[in-house]
Formats: C-alpha cells, structure tokens, sequence
C-alpha cells in the first residue's frame, strides 16, 4: 500500500458530508490501492453526530481508511491536507436576502481560505460545495494568497451531470452516449447548460431534440433541478452532490474520458470574455492532474447572451463581498 494521502471535509456531519465520507474511504476517489486519513471539520454543536459517522466509518472496516480526526478548528482539520472538499456553508433562511446569504458565507470561507494558506500543503487541490460556490471558492483563493489560484474550484459537476442525465433520458440513450455538455458561469438560476456542442450517440444533440423543448424546458429545468428534487424529497440533494464533488476531484486527478470534457467552476484566464480571475464554470479537459479550459468553441449569439447574463450575476456577488478579500 502507499503512504495515506490526507482529505480535508468540511460540514462532515452534514448530509452531503454523509454521502460522501463512505465513498471517499471505500477508495471510490483514489482507488483500491490508496490510503487517506480523512480530516473532518464541524461546527462544535455537530460535533457529537459527527463521532456517531467516525463509530460508523470505524464499523464499515475499509481496508483503505487509515485514520479519521474530527475538529472544530479549521487549522486541525486543514493541516497538511493533499485535497480539500468545502461542503459546509451557511444555508440560506427564511427571508434571508442573497446578499445575506454572501455576506454569511463570505467569513466562513475567509476563514478556511487562511487556514487553507497556513496549513495545508502546498499543492492541496480543493474543491468548493458550500453555496454559493463560485464566490465561496473565490473567496477562499483571495485569502489564499501562497496557493495558486487554480488549486481552488467550484463545483458545477452537479449541473453537468443532471445536464446529462435529462438530455438522454429525452433522446432515449443512456448517459454514457452523451458528450460534451457543458455548463457556463455560475451555480445559480442563471447558469447556462449549452448543447450547441454536445453529441448523443455521435450524433449532434441539438439535432435529436427540438429547440423549443432546449429554450423554454431543458435548460430551466437543469437550473432549478435541485428546487424539484427538494419539492420530492422534503430536503435538498445529497447523495447526487456528493456524487459530484467526488467526480469533479477524481476526474481532475485522473483525467476526463477521451473525446468528452467536464464542468469545473475555476478561474477564468480570460478566456470567452470572462474577466480574468472570477470564478466562472467553463467546459474543461484533465490529463496529468491538470485542467485546461476547452478553447476555440464557436459562440453564437443565443448563447452568448446567456453566458453573459450569468457572468453579470458573479460579477455582483464578487463586488458584494470585495471586502472580504485578503490585501
């Protein structure tokens, strides 16, 4: 066996913590063959559940979980970690206004974006869940300032993967047979599931589907899927999020399947009109532990009215919380 590799949860004894701890210590993230020490982090009231999931992960005997630390401190939970999945966040209340909701999230993740700094290894790769995302992941990286800013993502694998999964159940295929979806911009309303690009079968999809079912169904519905999915099972989704989060770090270290890329919130290099630096979901490739934005996509006018639209949202929520930002 190697040497454990070390993974940071935050919000461990939440329900997405929950739905993830078993798989990320079954070998599900890393393979059969790699050891971790998970390192969880809680609030201090959830601190007596999250020992009743350490009893559990202890009882499921996983011949990959070498050691499990539970804290309330984000330095402890942080030290030396190798991967770092920011799961807990603040949820928004009742008549709780989105620029509370920011400003709330705003210090939880300064807060983690310091310790990240301060403890964990230099080449830590992080993955944020906590909503909203995006601005989260932009606020752990601007007080980050010794981690390079494209170790710290946002996760918009969920809308991909629902993205997938809606447009083949419509063309009657199998998720695999879909390619090439990508999600634009923000983990919001406003995000923009594009099919201009994406094949079903081989096929274009765009060609299998009719555009009045794209505009006016498909893409609300991939947007406000976790609306429907609350309205279904009385809580938001947890096994699918943490499903997510763990293919956005497997496919970032082990590399998207040939022909195909995923969606990964990161920070833009420019690229598409994005300003540079907001944290932006584009369609990206992995090979070798790296990501790179797919570049030279044709971008028509239905679409970039959409990327834009969402663009203007992140831009809002990053001059909300500005001054949160290190220097």
């Amino acid at each position: 066996m190697k040497n454990p590799v070390r993974i940071a949860v935050t919000g461990a004894a939440g329900q997405i913590g929950y739905a993830l701890l078993f798989r990320l210590a079954a070998g599900d993230f890393l393979g059969p063959d790699q050891p971790v020490r998970l390192q969880l982090l809680e609030v201090t009231p959830a601190l007596k559940a999250l020992q009743g999931v350490v009893m559990e992960l202890a009882d499921c005997a996983f011949t990959t979980l070498a050691d499990v630390s539970t804290s309330d401190q984000a330095e402890s939970a942080f030290k030396d970690a190798d991967f770092a999945f920011l799961v807990g966040a603040k949820p928004r209340g009742p008549g709780m206004e989105r620029s509370d909701l920011l400003l709330g999230n705003a210090e939880i993740f300064r807060v983690q974006g310091r310790a990240l700094d301060e403890h964990a290894a230099r080449g830590v790769r992080v993955i944020v869940v906590g909503n909203p995302a995006n601005t989260n992941a932009l606020i752990t990286s601007r007080n980050a300032p010794g981690i390079n800013p494209r170790q710290i993502t946002a996760m918009t694998r969920l809308d991909h993967n629902r993205a997938v999964a809606l447009l083949a159940a419509r063309a009657n295929a199998g998720a695999a047979d879909v390619r090439r979806v990508c999600i634009w911009g923000n983990h919001s309303t406003t995000q923009y599931p594009d099919l201009h690009h994406a094949t079903v079968s081989g096929r274009p999809a765009l060609q299998q589907v009719d555009a009045a079912w794209y505009k006016d169904e498909y893409i609300p519905r991939v947007a406000k899927r976790g609306a429907e999915v609350i309205a279904a099972r009385g809580a938001s989704s947890a096994a699918s999020a943490a499903n997510a989060a763990l293919e956005h770090m497997r496919d970032w270290v082990n590399g998207t399947r040939s022909g195909d890329w995923t969606s990964m919130g990161i920070p833009s290099d420019g690229s598409y009109g994005i300003p540079e630096g907001l944290v932006y979901s584009f369609p990206v490739t992995c090979h070798g532990g790296n990501y790179t934005p797919v570049a030279g996509l044709d971008v028509n006018a239905f679409s970039r009215e959409r990327m834009d639209a969402t663009r203007r949202e992140l831009e809002e929520e990053r001059d909300a919380v500005k001054q949160m930002f290190a220097g």
